[in-house]
């Protein structure tokens, strides 16, 4: 049988975890891709990239029931991600404070609301929730030791119920996450990516625009939460390394896209000018988000951001996860709203053909896919 190969290139969001949990996680998700259909996917053991293991990491992986060889390739930033990610909780509370009014100066919140009203719920709760939740929990413990011990050892024990829940209550909530992540949001959309960031950029737009033309069936550049955003700016720079269209096997998918969390910041003029650049250029995009992700922005197509027409070929859909779950197994509420963010890199209960595994290891093209993904009822 004549192989059906393909490159896969990924980049992720804002995760210092980093390529060792991604490998694991794909290893994962194929044994329950063979569950389901009984093909043998195998993974193989992590390579460095041709430019270095800090660029990006390399695995193959095979599908040999289907016929399918990839060569994956994990686009390394969680070095970068590491040294911006702020663990003690006072700096974190400080620089998302400084942030946030930033976000109140040059958000559109209004036109955010407009596209889609979860994200903008999912971007104002945590500074609200990181203050009230430790607050009450002082308060309360306080206010009713008062009755019964003198003001000021109530209000130790408040101050100590707090320190001691606080920080569990706040983590399951997601609050320091996503704290971080609208502070670092926040300096992207100012300051611009920065040295290093910007050279990674260049790095990764360098290995894409070498392989674009290899001897592929089909080469997808799969981009996730807060890589969708970089995603664009890459492209961007594939394009003026190319200076001509993209093949037309390439292919660049985006699940749980939060491109407007920059793109909607009037003051990140340079990434306005990489969405525009975008504008009048020939190539393949689909768009998985999910309605209930309240940390996607499903429907917003992020060309149109910046420009009322587009060259694009261009599919906006929901990954419908609620018909691949079984109800028990299916993320909801607060408290699962940052794993649910995760399940486009996952396979379900029942296979979807916009699973994560089927995707990249399936036997169809991502045109296949989305086309057999809109014949179920």
């Amino acid at each position: 049988m004549q192989k059906f190969k393909r490159k896969v290139f990924y980049l992720g969001g804002f995760d210092p975890r980093g390529v060792r949990f991604y490998h694991q996680l794909y290893r994962e998700q194929a044994a329950r891709y063979h569950k389901l259909t009984g093909q043998d996917v195998t993974v193989g053991a992590r390579r460095a990239g041709p430019d270095g293991s800090l660029v990006s990491v390399q695995w193959d992986v095979a599908n040999e029931q289907a016929g399918v060889a990839v060569d994956y390739e994990y686009l390394r930033w969680e070095d970068l991600i590491a040294k911006v990610w702020i663990r003690n909780p006072l700096p974190l509370a400080l620089r998302a404070a400084r942030a946030y009014v930033g976000h109140a100066r040059f958000m559109q919140f209004g036109r955010m609301r407009k596209l889609r009203s979860g994200p903008v719920i999912t971007i104002l709760y945590p500074p609200v929730f990181a203050v009230l939740i430790p607050l009450l929990l002082a308060l309360v413990p306080a206010l009713l030791l008062a009755l019964l011990l003198p003001l000021w050892v109530s209000a130790l024990v408040g101050i100590g119920i707090s320190a001691l829940l606080s920080g569990r209550l706040l983590a399951k909530l997601v609050v320091p996450w996503l704290l971080r992540f609208m502070t670092y949001h926040g300096a992207l959309a100012a300051d611009g990516p920065g040295a290093e960031l910007d050279a990674r950029l260049d790095q990764f737009a360098a290995r894409i625009a070498a392989e674009l033309d290899g001897d592929w069936d089909e080469v997808q550049i799969v981009t996730h939460s807060a890589g969708t955003i970089l995603g664009m700016s890459i492209l961007r720079r594939v394009f003026a390394l190319r200076n001509a269209p993209l093949p037309d096997h390439a292919v660049m998918v985006g699940m749980g896209q939060v491109v407007p969390v920059i793109g909607l910041r009037r003051d990140a003029h340079w990434y306005h000018e990489d969405l525009a650049a975008l504008a009048d250029k020939t190539f393949r995009y689909v768009d998985i988000s999910s309605p209930p992700d309240g940390a996607a922005y499903y429907n917003v197509n992020p060309l149109q951001l910046v420009a009322d027409q587009y060259a694009a070929r261009v599919d906006m859909l929901s990954p419908r996860f609620h018909l691949f779950y079984q109800p028990d197994n299916y993320h909801g509420g607060w408290s699962n709203k940052y794993e649910a963010h995760f399940d486009y890199l996952r396979v379900g209960d029942r296979l979807s053909p916009l699973d994560f595994i089927s995707l990249t290891a399936g036997p169809r093209t991502v045109d296949d896919a989305v086309a057999a993904f809109r014949t179920i009822p």
